[in-house]
């Protein structure tokens, strides 16, 4: 069975695009689709296709209008702001007959808006850090002892490409904060905040002690499959750079959890912090994270799983060869952008 998947703002997912033309074993094509011909992604495609913006009014027609004409199985989003419009849009994008693997527009909410993920996790019974969106309940916790500096300050929706920072003092949290909200005027963020600026940077507790992100596989139906844990070795730009997978039986049991409470569908990138030997949930994004290599290297190709699912096969245990101790890290290539 041949399948043709289409990875919608591919940027610079190349391993992704990698990993699933390995997975698919030339059954089928795996197509990039970017409103940049340049964006890395688009080169190792089988099939690149230049796309308008994801905020432009066409932007789903077009979407719709490719599947069509190439015939597309499956489409896989790879950009944390373009899920509440996948996800709104999925029936519709559907009637093509191609198959979104998104989550529902409730999980998409709750993962993009930071403050309803820390409801969720504090709702759920597990730990989060403490998380406030005006400057006057921040100072006030400080007053009442129950908050300390450092803390960390960053957007409330979407991802942190605008960056974040980590005030020591008051003076310094008062210049953070209203940095961050000039800088998400300015930013392709300000789209997704516009519904309550005033609310829409995060002051959150700053934990001490090891990051790990841990990928929490769900299939298509909304079932748990597995957790696949890696500790953060080394962190770049954001992202992390070099990373040794785990495997723990207190990490599975919140991978389960946050599972089974939230009902996302496939795989699902999350951040938790180690502190004084208790673990914290930081975020949830419910699409492939930059940290989906390490798990993949170290032995769960759910590359391989999902094309598996899509052909409406359930036995897939021969994919997960996850082990523990593996330590990889990411380097950069170069690559030619050829013009049409």
């Amino acid at each position: 069975m041949a399948l043709n998947l289409l990875f919608t703002c591919a940027g610079r997912r190349n391993y992704l695009i990698n990993y699933f033309k390995e997975a698919i074993k030339g059954q089928g094509k795996i197509f990039a689709a970017d409103m940049s011909i340049s964006a890395p992604a688009m080169v190792d495609a089988d099939v690149a296709i230049v796309v308008p913006s994801i905020y432009d009014d066409s932007y789903i027609m077009a979407l719709k209008n490719s599947v069509s004409t190439h015939h597309i199985d499956a489409i896989i989003s790879l950009n944390d702001l373009e899920l509440p419009i996948l996800s709104k849009h999925k029936a519709d994008i559907e009637t093509t007959g191609a198959k979104v693997i998104i989550s529902s527009e409730k999980v998409i909410d709750i993962a993009f808006d930071k403050v309803k993920t820390f409801n969720f996790i504090s709702n759920i019974g597990l730990k989060t850090p403490l998380t406030y969106t005006t400057l006057k309940t921040v100072k006030q916790a400080i007053a009442e002892g129950k908050l300390n500096y450092p803390l960390v300050v960053k957007p409330r929706w979407g991802s942190a490409s605008i960056g974040i920072d980590f005030p020591e003092s008051e003076e310094e949290l008062d210049l953070a904060y209203k940095l961050q909200h000039i800088k998400l005027k300015k930013s392709i963020l300000n789209t997704a905040s516009e519904q309550d600026l005033n609310n829409a940077i995060l002051i959150q507790q700053k934990m001490d002690g090891k990051e790990f992100g841990m990928d929490i596989v769900n299939d298509f139906n909304g079932n748990y499959y597995g957790t696949f844990v890696r500790e953060k070795v080394n962190m770049r730009s954001g992202e992390t750079d070099k990373a040794i997978s785990v495997i723990d039986k207190r990490f599975d049991y919140i991978g389960e959890i946050i599972s089974k409470h939230l009902g996302h569908i496939g795989s699902l990138d999350c951040d938790v912090f180690m502190a004084n030997d208790e673990l914290y949930v930081l975020e949830l994004n419910p699409r492939f994270g930059g940290g989906y290599p390490f798990s993949h290297e170290a032995g769960i190709n759910t590359a391989a799983i999902y094309i598996e699912w899509l052909k409406g096969n359930t036995e897939v245990s021969k994919f997960n060869q996850y082990k523990a101790g593996k330590l990889f890290s990411k380097c950069d290539r170069m690559l030619e952008i050829k013009k049409s």
